[in-house]
């Protein structure tokens, strides 16, 4: 069997992953007042255990009022980074596992109900609500309350709290920070001209709705080391229809466009997601779905390309790394599933991942190499 491209190490930044595949960012809504609880331990611990390249914790937001529902997890003081800091050490104990972590801001997409709660938005008046910000005073849904357009105070406080939180996650000893940029989150709406209709300057063309992202990114990069690995996830498409709304989203080429002037400025790697600014999404969601928006960046840039989406299977990974469509592969619900996904893959490529001695005696009698210890 040919050596196996995904269980191949990668070098982003100054980090180095033993393979290909990295556990994506997802929101668990089970924190009380931005902290993490005992079920991050629980769930971060098991997942570190999976063999994957590295470990992202979910969106964390820099300030209270960018926390998507009142139960996700924030790093904005001592508090917040205490809490994440026990976590980690708890994980950290059995596990090397590269650990990432994105930093968000929800934006008008704030302010909500955990998803079993039914996900609304919550009025600013009703309890665990609060007042949202975008870049314009227009709200995701008709429903919901609109958000305050960010004034030049308020842009320089969410940019220094994207530094702040820069500062405390290379403190906690954190080995990447990925900037959110995607799903419709306060910097996507700053890029989409659907949602982005300022007339200063960081509204209207293109240059100008790039530019406090970048800002953002650039505060980021001042606040880390010196080759800290630095990474934007963006949404490559905002799946609306111009031709059906007589007005387009955020697009391929505009994802290409900024991942360029990213690049530049000493980003590390970019994640393409999709979607999620718009109620008018249309989304042909399948197997691969996002990948195309992977490679259109990938045939752009240099620097190191992520692809997620519906990635399921060993040989689907695989192709996307060996044909050159991206560098690695993100899971998310995959490996919510399947906690051991990793392990699965590695046995049907041929390859190894790394287990903690406590589990290789569940190895099969068939596979004599699929687990190392070092």
């Amino acid at each position: 069997m040919p050596q196996s491209k995904l269980f191949e190490p990668i070098t982003i930044g100054d980090a180095t992953f033993a393979n290909r595949i990295v556990i994506a960012p997802m929101c668990q809504y089970s924190a009380v007042d931005g902290n993490m609880t005992d079920w991050h331990l629980i769930h971060l611990g098991n997942l570190a255990q999976s063999g994957a390249g590295a470990l992202t914790i979910e969106a964390t937001a820099v300030l209270p009022e960018g926390r998507i529902s009142y139960a996700d997890v924030g790093l904005w003081d001592d508090g917040t980074e205490a809490a994440i800091d026990r976590v980690l050490k708890s994980i950290r104990a059995w596990s090397d596992m590269p650990i990432a972590i994105q930093l968000a801001h929800a934006g008008r997409k704030a302010s909500t109900a955990k998803p079993w709660e039914g996900g609304g938005q919550i009025a600013p008046t009703a309890e665990n609500g609060w007042q949202t910000v975008s870049a314009s005073d227009l709200p995701f849904a008709t429903s919901d309350n609109a958000p305050v357009a960010l004034d030049k105070d308020g842009l320089v406080r969410v940019r220094e709290a994207f530094a702040e939180a820069a500062r405390r996650s290379v403190r906690l000893g954190i080995d990447a920070i990925q900037i959110h940029a995607a799903h419709g989150y306060l910097l996507h709406q700053f890029l989409s001209p659907l949602s982005n209709k300022r007339t200063d300057e960081y509204g209207g063309s293109l240059e100008n709705r790039m530019r406090f992202p970048i800002e953002v990114f650039e505060a980021v990069k001042a606040a880390v080391p010196e080759g800290y690995p630095v990474t934007v996830r963006l949404s490559g498409t905002d799946w609306v229809d111009s031709a059906e709304w007589q007005e387009g989203g955020w697009d391929s080429e505009s994802t290409v466009a900024i991942s360029k002037e990213l690049e530049a400025r000493g980003c590390h790697a970019i994640h393409v997601s999709s979607g999620g600014l718009d109620p008018r999404q249309k989304i042909p969601v399948g197997p691969n779905y996002q990948v195309p928006l992977a490679r259109a960046v990938k045939q752009a840039v240099s620097i190191p390309v992520i692809a997620v989406g519906l990635i399921t299977e060993a040989q689907q990974a695989e192709a996307i790394i060996s044909t050159g469509d991206a560098d690695m592969v993100a899971v998310a619900r995959t490996v919510l599933y399947d906690p051991r996904w990793p392990w699965h893959v590695a046995a049907e490529l041929g390859a190894s991942v790394k287990a903690s001695p406590q589990y290789l005696r569940c190895q099969p009698s068939t596979l004599k190499s699929l687990f190392k210890t070092a």
